[in-house]
């Protein structure tokens, strides 16, 4: 049980590391490599595609050290970073960006305002005066934005 609860605690946690890292790493520091991310060059791939490593490592090596050590906390901590980054790749890659067209269709209020949100991330172009840097928390607005749109077209 304590397992499941290291697991959800740092899964939970990682939105708080995501959002940070993303304001202040992506959208500072290491610019050159989100830059082509908010002016896209029409490539599969992106530079920004290697900020995955910096979440990564960590995993594995927590994976795998805990494992060693008879699955102590380091293995549930590096779980709960790997199914945040499988959260990551299917929301921000495959649901809002549209790398893989597996979910275009959904209608789901949240996923709507997960959208939305990015979207008003990315009316801005540079990395000055960003806003919205989660993934999985989204403000209230973007809710009310999604459900009124919802039901307007439901009309």
């Amino acid at each position: 049980m304590i397992g499941l609860l290291i697991t959800l605690s740092t899964y939970i946690v990682m939105e708080g590391i995501t959002w940070c890292t993303h304001k202040y790493v992506m959208h500072g520091l290491m610019w050159y490599f989100h830059e082509d991310h908010h002016q896209p060059k029409g490539r599969f791939f992106e530079k920004n595609d290697a900020f995955f490593l910096i979440f990564a490592v960590p995993s594995c090596l927590l994976i795998i050290f805990g494992s060693i050590a008879q699955f102590d906390w380091r293995f549930y901590v590096g779980i709960g970073i790997l199914l945040y980054g499988l959260s990551y790749f299917l929301i921000h890659d495959v649901l809002i960006h549209q790398r893989f067209d597996w979910f275009s269709r959904t209608d789901n209020v949240y996923f709507r305002a997960i959208r939305k949100a990015h979207k008003v991330h990315h009316k801005h172009l540079n990395k000055e005066d960003g806003e919205c840097f989660g993934m999985l928390y989204v403000p209230k607005k973007y809710f009310l934005e999604a459900a009124a749109y919802r039901k307007n077209i439901r009309k």
